[in-house]
């Protein structure tokens, strides 16, 4: 079984804000772990806890109730800190220095000599694409630019864990891309990577598991296979050459497994909750002449489930 690299238990964040110190929790009673050498995703819409949760773990919050641990170390310690590297969602960087001079500095914050920062620098500017382009200072830096060196600072000092708060905001398809290439580089060389984003294919494409965190809950937490129904929920046919009205057998079918038929400009479009009647269909279809253009299962998604919990929690709130 893999180490756990990250731990946290029974968190509970209340803060008090306004004039009458009103009382908001943003995190209730939250429990999960990140194992070693997995990219673990933590979904939730905005408000939900996601950012208070990592406040937590850099250390930037403390808990009003229960605990938060990196590689054995209390979330926030010296030790802890050593262990991680974090891009923010929104990097405000050194705008007045180069990018390369900021990511030398940024190596030598994290404990690396001056020789090993300029070595490393160069090393991460290549990786994220900016090799050649970081010679100028950062306030002419693009959006897109400035999110590529934070990312880059956010690595160079070899951290076991790597904390990514959005990030792939600001970038082009090419940057969004190449940043998922960076993640899973980071998983093939053994590191673990927690990342918070809206952006579901994203979650989809690089998570090994997920955390959904709604109303300062997690929800559900585990692989997408397992939270993600494997089986379709629907079944869409288009069937061709079959001109006016459906043959009767097949409208009976139809009728019975309580699918939908669509007539378009030259094909029929059906629909059917169980795979044995979509199957049938097909074969109704073929013997009265019709041809087959297609056949698409429709799946559970992750942005699905999202969606229910989201909604079934403002329900009851």
């Amino acid at each position: 079984m893999s180490e756990t690299i990250v731990r946290i238990e029974s968190l509970t964040k209340i803060f008090r804000v306004g004039f009458w110190a009103r009382k908001v929790t943003a995190v209730r009673d939250l429990s999960l772990e990140v194992r070693q050498g997995e990219i673990f995703g933590l979904l939730g819409p905005n408000g939900a806890g996601k950012t208070t949760t990592i406040k937590v773990l850099l250390g930037f919050v403390q808990p009003t109730s229960g605990t938060a641990t990196i590689c054995g170390a209390a979330a926030g310690s010296i030790a802890a800190r050593k262990k991680l590297g974090f891009l923010p969602e929104n990097p405000a960087l050194y705008e007045f220095l180069r990018g390369d001079e900021f990511l030398v500095f940024a190596g030598r914050m994290a404990g690396l000599s001056a020789h090993d920062a300029r070595v490393q620098s160069e090393k991460m500017l290549e990786q994220v694409g900016l090799a050649g382009r970081a010679d100028r200072p950062v306030r002419r830096f693009s959006k897109g630019m400035v999110q590529r060196l934070a990312l880059a600072q956010a690595l160079i000092g070899d951290p076991e864990l790597v904390i990514l708060d959005e990030p792939m905001s600001g970038l082009d398809p090419i940057g969004r891309k190449d940043v998922r290439d960076i993640i899973l580089k980071l998983r093939t060389e053994g590191r673990t990577v927690l990342f918070s984003s809206h952006i579901l294919s994203d979650v989809e494409a690089l998570c090994d598991r997920v955390g959904l965190v709604v109303d300062g809950r997690l929800t559900d937490c585990g692989a997408l296979g397992d939270l993600v129904a494997p089986g379709a929920r629907a079944f869409e046919l288009v069937i061709d050459g079959l001109a006016g009205e459906l043959p009767a057998p097949l409208a009976k079918l139809i009728a019975a497994a309580q699918g939908a038929a669509r007539r378009t400009d030259r094909s029929w479009l059906l629909t059917f909750v169980n795979g044995a009647d979509a199957q049938e269909a097909v074969r109704l279809a073929l013997s009265h002449g019709g041809a087959l253009v297609s056949f698409t299962p429709h799946r559970n998604t992750l942005e699905e489930l999202f969606v229910s919990r989201a909604r079934s929690t403002a329900v009851t709130s």
